[in-house]
């Protein structure tokens, strides 16, 4: 057996796990939120990772054709989840609710399909300058780094920390960074799939606490139930929300290609970013009919590549491919099921702390002076503070703007682009040079 192909099969195994863990708990939340019945719950986790899978191996194929991991979108996933659990304050049902997002989602995947048809990503792009997206960059770190943090120290049934776990969850980070960085270039490579595998032996040898979500995987049921969340309805105000989070998620799209692009040294022609926009639209389209929560381009894949250091597609095209099985073939999804969740948040936190490095030289050496660090500044530390409140801060914000107001990462990335639109930042520039 060629070393080659060790790699490959190994590198596989790693894109695979790297997906399932970014994926299995989203429709999960959505469908525990909007009190839909457990064998539907299983029917959207199931289709989750099967159009998860294909959605990566369609753009790897015909898309950005890179190895960039087609997700659900963290923020569509927070936008979604924020409207179910105030449904009660808005005197609304879930399923009223739930019909509103599936007619925005829809509707905003025939406008992002006619916008790149069109050339009209050129406009969006210039809205969306190098400094915006160096803040979005941050500000996904941050928001990603918080959500994996937390969830490397669950807590008991009492509410308070799980010690020994948490240990667990700390001795798990510091081996997947020795691995990487005192490792040699064969093994660091491989040290989140490492790291996973030594802390889900460890975990299942001394706490043996098999997670719910096996027992969900064992029973999904494939009965497939179009709209679970709420059949197409025209609620404006949630049909708004929801379009405009959409819209506002192209964003991450130009990120995501931009930084890949940039870590591979592969120039993007305009063309790729259309046919990932497609590509994104379609596989949103169809997932919105069993509930899933939008797709999108994760900009994290490119801190798990900077982590592996393997950047061929290869792997990636196998990975998606795998998922997809898994999600046709129940036994499979079962035993996946069974990875202790504080573990994989731990290898993900290590793996999404490069990230940070990405945001960071996306700024390609620019330097600032005690004027123009508000351009960054602000938005980037405006939008860390509101991902500190706690949303109940906003219950007497009106019910329609309270997503977005509590949304730390939109927040600050509409305050980026208003300040690089309306301050000349080169005049302030100047003014410190002549000083």
């Amino acid at each position: 057996m060629s070393k080659g192909y060790v790699v490959t099969v190994f590198s596989s195994v790693q894109w695979l796990i790297f997906i399932f863990a970014n994926t299995v708990v989203v429709p999960i939340s959505i469908g525990t939120v909007f009190e839909v019945p457990q064998d539907t719950i299983g029917m959207m986790l199931r289709c989750s990772l099967i159009l998860t899978g294909v959605a990566c191996m369609f753009q790897g194929w015909i898309g950005h054709r890179m190895p960039i991991m087609e997700g659900h979108s963290g923020l569509l996933w927070g936008v979604i989840l924020n409207l179910g659990l105030t449904a009660s304050s808005m005197g609304m049902s879930l399923s009223t609710i739930g019909g509103g997002i599936t007619t925005g989602i829809l509707l905003a995947c025939v406008f992002t399909i006619v916008l790149a048809a069109c050339n009209g990503l050129s406009l969006f792009q210039s809205i969306f300058s190098p400094m915006v997206m160096s803040v979005y960059l941050f500000l996904l770190t941050f928001q990603l780094i918080f959500i994996f943090f937390k969830g490397m120290f669950p807590l008991t049934k009492d509410g308070v920390l799980d010690v020994p776990l948490s240990l667990l969850s700390i001795g798990i980070v510091i081996l997947v960074v020795i691995i990487k960085l005192k490792g040699s270039k064969s093994i660091s490579n491989f040290s989140i799939l490492i790291g996973l595998m030594i802390g889900w032996i460890l975990h299942d040898l001394f706490f043996m606490d098999v997670s719910q979500r096996a027992l969900e995987a064992s029973s999904m049921s494939f009965t497939l139930f179009l709209f679970p969340i709420g059949e197409p309805n025209l609620e404006f105000g949630i049909i708004g929300v929801t379009f405009f989070a959409v819209v506002i998620n192209l964003s991450n799209t130009i990120a995501s290609i931009d930084a890949a692009g940039k870590l591979i040294n592969k120039e993007t022609p305009q063309h790729r970013f259309r046919n990932s926009i497609y590509v994104t639209s379609v596989f949103t389209a169809i997932g919105t009919g069993f509930g899933l929560v939008p797709y999108t381009p994760f900009t994290s894949s490119i801190g798990f590549l900077q982590s592996t250091r393997i950047f061929h597609s290869k792997p990636f095209l196998i990975g998606g491919g795998l998922l997809t099985t898994i999600g046709l073939v129940p036994i499979f999804g079962s035993f996946l099921a069974t990875m202790p969740i504080s573990v994989g948040n731990a290898v993900l936190f290590v793996a999404y702390l490069q990230l940070f490095g990405t945001a960071f030289s996306s700024l390609n050496g620019k330097t600032f002076n005690s004027n123009t660090i508000f351009r960054l500044a602000a938005p980037v530390l405006v939008g860390i503070s509101i991902m500190n409140i706690s949303p109940t801060v906003f219950a007497d914000i009106p019910l329609y703007i309270q997503p977005f107001i509590s949304n730390g990462l939109i927040i600050g990335v509409l305050l980026s682009v208003t300040l690089e639109k309306i301050v000349n930042w080169k005049v302030f520039e100047t003014v410190e040079l002549n000083r």
